[in-house]
């Protein structure tokens, strides 16, 4: 599966109206561990089973998205099922952790 680019457009459908759990990675393309944590990201995309999304918000060009989830640090990574937020993290982080918030 491939890395999903949300937009506030695209958001609604890809996020709030799924059924699949969706792990959101708000980032900057300026930010260190943003570029640290994007190859992590891509590999947790091959490797999640369906029922998952693997998503990026640049909170650069999306400020509406990062604003509406409180996004004051980066790498922020926010997981959502059923439209609610089920567990998030600051900062840069392994896939093993990436799989423990998406409770896989």
């Amino acid at each position: 599966m491939s890395v999903i680019n949300l937009t506030k457009k695209t958001f609604e459908n890809e996020v709030l109206k799924t059924d699949k759990t969706v792990l959101i990675d708000f980032w900057a393309s300026w930010c260190g561990p943003c570029k640290m944590l994007t190859p992590v990201i891509q590999q947790l995309s091959e490797e999640v089973p369906e029922g998952y999304k693997i998503a990026k918000v640049n909170v650069d060009e999306e400020r509406e998205l990062a604003m509406k989830f409180g996004v004051s640090s980066i790498p922020t990574i926010v997981v959502m099922k059923n439209g609610k937020i089920v567990n998030q993290a600051i900062g840069y982080r392994p896939i093993k952790d990436l799989k423990k918030l998406l409770g896989l």
